[in-house]
């Protein structure tokens, strides 16, 4: 990473550590879905069958793919800044987000499925980022007031598109899928399903984007106003989920005890997105932005390691949850069992393909979680010291 003064290099370090933060938490979720047994049977957010601890869970993982979206639009205004060209900006975030877009369909496929069959094709994380960066290519040449506009506009006004379904829309429904509402791309063979669909991810890449200006303030101001900020959107998300009028296509309702209706109330939809997601999940990363800022970790903080290596990270890990997952089924069943190679139901396969007593309780997943940390560390270590050179 480029370090202009010690002071740019600790403002800079601050969203590494929190991107360093989200890419823990984020590895919990990828390893409960390859181990833990509720997994291979429900969603975490299905309030019939769901417990506060499995609902927690996955609710604390909800807030990698905004970090991610923000931090990515502000590394683009750090680039802008160093470079001073949005033509160069630009080419970057088209090259970048294409070359995203070819990872989520090779690597990232193969780790999550280990085979190269390409019967089922699922557009997930990377792909959004991919088509979020290109899109903010565009959008970085704009006056500043228009892409605030814009990205504002995106995050609190899409959920007035709800009621429109890809259905209704004839030879453009695909489109819709892309834009708003996930779905199947392609229902022939391979099978494409979009899960992130970009219209409310370009709005938060946008922000984060625009966000970079508070970089030029003097220290004391930007963290004064990253905490005001991430207050007020925290607020927010309390108000919009509370009056349960506009906001998020779920409804929260009361339920029979006080710890699920507080699950109900923070059950808000991230496929796409909603108003109250963005305001659950962005608020309360902003205040552990202006808690990081001005943070001085050693090179070796893992944290810092972890952020300043994220893609490296997300492609390698999944591997490795997924080996690790084959090797817990080898141990139980056998190396001869017949589903040793295949991807959870969370990611397609038919449930009655595993055993019905598939799976492993929370503490194996933290465990495994624990292991993987473990070995990807010095990979990342040595990754980011090579870059550096």
């Amino acid at each position: 990473m480029t370090q202009a003064t010690p002071t740019k290099s600790h403002r800079l370090a601050s969203v590494d550590l929190l991107r360093g933060l989200v890419i823990v938490i984020m590895a919990i979720d990828h390893t409960r879905e390859f181990v833990h047994w509720a997994a291979m049977n429900f969603q975490p957010e299905d309030l019939t069958r769901t417990t506060p601890v499995i609902f927690f869970t996955r609710w604390i993982t909800h807030f990698c793919a905004p970090v991610f979206m923000f931090c990515a639009g502000l590394g683009a205004w750090f680039r802008l800044e160093r470079t001073g060209s949005v033509s160069q900006l630009s080419r970057y975030l088209v090259t970048r987000g294409l070359w995203l877009i070819v990872l989520e369909v090779t690597a990232v496929r193969l780790a999550f499925f280990f085979n190269v069959k390409y019967d089922v094709v699922f557009l997930l994380v990377l792909w959004a980022l991919g088509l979020c960066m290109i899109a903010l290519a565009g959008l970085a040449r704009l006056p500043f007031k228009a892409l605030v506009a814009i990205g504002l506009g995106m995050v609190l006004l899409h959920n007035l598109l709800d009621p429109i379904r890809a259905q209704s829309l004839g030879s453009f429904a695909w489109l819709w899928n892309v834009l708003h509402q996930p779905g199947l791309l392609r229902a022939g063979s391979p099978l494409v399903i979009v899960g992130y669909p970009i219209v409310p991810w370009i709005g938060v890449m946008a922000l984060g984007f625009a966000a970079g200006r508070l970089y030029r303030l003097p220290d004391d101001a930007r963290t004064s106003m990253l905490l005001r900020i991430g207050l007020a959107a925290t607020v927010a998300f309390v108000v919009v989920r509370g009056l349960n009028v506009y906001g998020d296509p779920r409804p929260w309702v009361g339920q029979g005890s006080l710890v699920m209706s507080a699950v109900s109330f923070l059950n808000t939809t991230k496929y796409p997105p909603s108003l109250a997601f963005v305001l659950m999940t962005l608020g309360p990363a902003l205040i552990a932005l202006s808690l990081l800022d001005g943070a001085r970790p050693g090179d070796r903080n893992p944290l810092l390691v972890f952020g300043r290596t994220p893609l490296l990270f997300f492609v390698v890990h999944l591997a490795v949850i997924h080996a690790l997952a084959m090797a817990l089924t080898a141990i139980q069943y056998g190396m001869s069992a017949p589903f040793l190679f295949m991807p959870p139901p969370t990611l397609g396969t038919p449930r009655n393909l595993f055993p019905t007593d598939y799976g492993w309780n929370l503490w194996v997943v933290f465990v495994v979680w624990l292991v993987v940390l473990a070995i990807m560390y010095p990979l990342c270590v040595r990754f980011a010291r090579r870059r550096g050179r």
